[in-house]
């Protein structure tokens, strides 16, 4: 069973090219965690540390990511990556388990507005 967490596109801010104060950095870091910790919890339902053990029992949890920019500006993948740790880290902390044991296939999609990234974990589209 395929299971999609939907999260909206992260904040300039969490790039690694900004120039940001670190105190300012780690408010947004922190409240993208918690959100995408929000939106995990929604999108799994109820039983989601239930569902986090069972991948993690499973070993590796590959997981799908695909990003889908707000717009058609040239954005490096690598700065992409790195922006959704925070929100990887709030995923990771619903589900239960420890992120290490996520081993991503990133995809880059097509730009659509207001931009977003979806996670996929099982499933035959992996």
């Amino acid at each position: 069973m395929s299971r999609v967490i939907s999260l909206p596109w992260p904040d300039k801010r969490l790039s690694p090219n900004a120039r940001s104060h670190w105190l300012r950095t780690s408010r947004v870091k922190r409240n993208a965690r918690q959100e995408a910790a929000l939106l995990a919890r929604a999108a799994l339902g109820p039983g989601v540390k239930a569902i986090g053990v069972e991948l993690a029992e499973a070993g590796s949890i590959p997981v799908k990511i695909t990003f889908y920019p707000p717009d058609r500006r040239f954005r490096d993948d690598d700065n992409m990556i790195a922006s959704f740790k925070a929100a990887r880290d709030g995923i990771a902390d619903a589900l239960g388990i420890d992120d290490r044991k996520f081993r991503p296939h990133y995809h880059f999609a097509e730009p659509e507005k207001p931009g977003r990234i979806e996670v996929h974990f099982g499933g035959a589209d992996q």
